[in-house]
C-alpha cells in the first residue's frame, strides 16, 4: 500500500514537471517521494515494507536517499536558462 502512495506522489511530481512547466517544484516532489520511501524502508519491518524492500535494508535506504538528495541539490543549483 505504501509503495502505491510513493508511486502516486512521484507521478504527481512528474505531472507538475510536465504539465505546469515548473520543473523545480516537480523534481522536489519526486525527491520528497524518494526520501519518504527511504524513510519508510528504514523504519518498517521487512514484512510490512512490501515492494519498498527490493535489496537489503541498508542498500535500499542509501540508494533511495542518495537519489533524493541528488535531485534536491540539482533542483536548487541548476541556473535558470534564458528563454
Amino acid at each position: 500500500m505504501l509503495y502505491i502512495v510513493v508511486l502516486v506522489v512521484m507521478a504527481v511530481g512528474i505531472g507538475i514537471t510536465w504539465g505546469a512547466h515548473d520543473w523545480r517544484l516537480g523534481i522536489r516532489v519526486v525527491a520528497g517521494a524518494l526520501a519518504a520511501a527511504a524513510g519508510l524502508r528504514l523504519v518498517l519491518p521487512q514484512r510490512d515494507a512490501g515492494m519498498l524492500a527490493v535489496r537489503p535494508r541498508l542498500v535500499d535506504v542509501i540508494l533511495a536517499g542518495s537519489v533524493a538528495a541528488a535531485l534536491f541539490v540539482l533542483a536548487e543549483n541548476i541556473p535558470d536558462q534564458p528563454v
